[in-house]
């Protein structure tokens, strides 16, 4: 065994994660099952990096497996019968993702795999790179060593990322986008053969098989990373986003645009409200800025997103100019005027507008929307409009609506002021 990797699982890994592993190979042992961690963690300890996710694989019952592990450590349950899985989440929030060893058969490229259990060997031949086709043996009496059938230590040290055989990208295109997403991650670069196999993938118009669902989880994770636009440049250079739109082209300005971004996500973060939901759509909608609305949508048809999502992104392109232009006028829009240009806007397009304010002014006010103006509230409600005997109609939401803007505007700071305007303007 070599000893270096059960060092290195000492050194880099938090205590209770390795004692969760230790825990699930003498489990494993009980059950008379090899069991292994996988993946992505047995890459990054060979980078001596720390990986967040835990994969284990075990030759046999996985989900049998993942709830005796659930039981020991009083964690819960969540098996996926169909696919032969389990994620184990502890009382600490701590996960630890269970499969079943299995072999994958493609049907046609492009299709998704039909699934039968198998060894270990096959587990690790049906994974993309070499470098996340290794796995540490979890058994007490073997437990660190490391099995690496396919060279993928050699090429975690050459920084290089090579397919496991030559029909890779033909059995599953959106190996093409995972294998760009690394090398901008991990600083990697792939091989010659393997960059040979991508771009003839790409001239075969393999990419353009896949659904659309599959195609925009693909071009969201890359859109998730912490420099996005490093993955997007190599797309372009592959000449491959044009599977994502005929007419998306890859600039230097949209580089910087996504350093903008970048830029205003991390001061909306450091702010009490928090960075936004959906980080990944922020940057979609900047990555879109330079096409035309009926590109947009049919980008969106062809990706599949959700109508909420749609909503939010042709909000953004069809007003951030306008929006932008307004907010910089002299002299300085009150705040009501800021909360009735952005209200009803997603946090996400909020931050796009961030982005592209021209101005440190104009940024400002829309940091203030954000912190101050957005969740403002009255204390007058029509129930007291009600009271004070106005009878209910359209009237209600026209005086509602000029006290919300006294209250974002400080004329009014208390329900005793708002009760005041309330009879000025029901006088009006």
């Amino acid at each position: 065994m070599p000893a270096t990797l059960g060092d290195r699982m000492i050194s880099q890994m938090s205590a209770r994660g390795f004692i969760l592993l230790q825990t699930a190979g003498r489990l494993a042992d009980e059950m008379g099952l090899p069991a292994y961690a996988v993946g992505g963690f047995v890459r990054d300890l060979l980078m001596s990096k720390t990986s967040a996710d835990i994969d284990v694989v075990v030759e046999g019952d996985g989900i049998a497996f993942a709830k005796l592990v659930g039981r020991e450590l009083d964690g819960t349950v969540q098996a996926h019968h169909a696919f032969g899985t389990a994620t184990i989440t502890l009382p600490d929030e701590l996960t630890l993702d269970v499969a079943t060893a299995r072999s994958e058969t493609y049907a046609q490229p492009a299709a998704l795999p039909q699934v039968v259990s198998g060894s270990i060997m096959q587990d690790l031949f049906r994974r993309d790179f070499t470098v996340n086709a290794m796995a540490i043996r979890l058994n007490a009496r073997r437990f660190g060593e490391l099995v690496d059938l396919f060279g993928g230590q050699r090429d975690v040290q050459a920084r290089r990322l090579r397919t496991l055989h030559a029909k890779s990208f033909l059995d599953d295109p959106t190996r093409i986008f995972r294998a760009v997403r690394l090398e901008a991650r991990l600083g990697f670069r792939m091989d010659g053969e393997t960059l040979r196999h991508c771009v003839e993938a790409g001239r075969q118009d393999l990419p353009g098989h896949l659904s659309g669902q599959r195609l925009c989880n693909e071009l969201r994770l890359i859109l998730l990373e912490a420099q996005p636009e490093k993955a997007l440049a190599r797309l372009g250079v592959l000449k491959l986003l044009r599977f994502v739109h005929p007419k998306l082209i890859w600039t230097s300005g949209m580089a910087r645009r996504f350093e903008m971004v970048r830029a205003a996500v991390d001061r909306c973060r450091k702010m009490e409200t928090g960075g936004p939901h959906n980080l990944w759509l922020v940057y979609f909608m900047a990555l879109v800025e330079g096409l035309t609305p009926n590109a947009v949508q049919d980008m969106m048809q062809r990706l599949a997103l959700p109508a909420r999502d749609v909503g939010q992104v042709m909000a953004g392109h069809g007003r951030a100019a306008t929006i932008l232009r307004g907010l910089a006028k002299r002299p300085a829009p009150k705040p009501s005027a800021i909360y009735r240009a952005l209200d009803g806007l997603a946090d996400e397009t909020v931050c796009l507008l961030i982005a592209r304010a021209s101005s440190e002014a104009v940024r400002k006010r829309l940091l203030d929307y954000r912190s101050q103006y957005r969740d403002v509230k009255l204390s007058v409600t029509g129930a007291d409009l009600k009271a004070l005997g106005l009878t209910p109609g359209p009237a209600y939401k026209k005086i509602l609506t000029r006290l919300l803007d006294a209250r974002l505007d400080g004329v009014v700071r208390s329900k005793a002021d708002e009760l005041k305007l309330v009879a000025k303007l029901a006088r009006l």
